[in-house]
């Protein structure tokens, strides 16, 4: 099982708000989800980002892959 460390879009159309999921990587991207870690408003000026850094290391010690959108989040919250 390959897990993965993504968004999940939320929010009206043109109004997005996603929150930062563990999933497998074969659910699709609104679909089921092990675990909501965070979430990550880009329509608020300056952005708001919200992770929690202690479960994030740890999925990411157990071998879940962030994807490239999430782990630019976690650098910019300063958990990578």
């Amino acid at each position: 099982m390959a897990v993965k460390i993504r968004l999940r879009r939320m929010g009206a159309k043109k109004a997005p708000f996603y929150r930062v999921v563990v999933a497998d990587s074969r659910f699709p991207r609104d679909g089921r989800f092990i675990e909501e870690i965070g979430t990550y408003d880009p329509m608020r000026d300056p952005a708001v980002i919200k992770i929690d850094a202690e479960k994030a290391k740890a999925w990411i010690a157990n071998g879940a892959q962030p994807t490239d959108t999430v782990r630019y989040l976690l650098k910019k919250s300063e958990i990578l």
